[in-house]
């Protein structure tokens, strides 16, 4: 019998990116997020020099935590060896980077990663920082602010 007439089996499969799909919020205030830090967390960002800059964590997991990047470029990632570790199964080994422009702004960028780096809540590759914005890396979300200097 033949069955050359028979339908060939098609895929009907497809991808879907839930990432596409996450809710997106409106940008916040600088007010409103210096008004979340505590009083010491104001006081150290308060004195950061123009040169530097930190990550704060204001909720969620590690809220209070805070990042210093002040060298030229400052790994992300669950490995230890970075120099800001993100100890957790939603971050990569070696997840994103923060880097330090030579006009002295700084850039996250996304190594690789499996789950992606976002800032105020897209998917970026690479991407200037403003102060406020909010960097999440895994279940981590870090919110930067920038040294004015003294």
């Amino acid at each position: 019998m033949n069955d050359s007439h028979a339908p060939k089996d098609q895929d009907l499969t497809s991808t879907i990116h839930l990432s596409a799909l996450r809710s997106v919020p409106k940008p916040r205030p600088l007010e409103e997020i210096f008004g979340q830090l505590t009083l010491a967390e104001r006081e150290v960002v308060s004195q950061l020099p123009s040169n530097s800059a930190m990550l704060i964590v204001i909720a969620g997991p590690s809220k209070g935590a805070r990042y210093l990047i002040n060298n030229s470029e400052t790994t992300i990632g669950r490995d230890p060896q970075n120099e800001i570790f993100l100890d957790d199964v939603t971050v990569s080994r070696k997840h994103a980077q923060i880097t330090r422009a030579p006009s002295g702004e700084f850039l996250v960028e996304d190594l690789g990663s499996l789950n992606g780096s976002y800032l105020n809540a897209h998917q970026v590759q690479k991407s200037n920082l403003a102060i406020g914005d909010e960097i999440q890396i895994g279940k981590y979300r870090l919110t930067y602010f920038k040294g004015r200097g003294n």
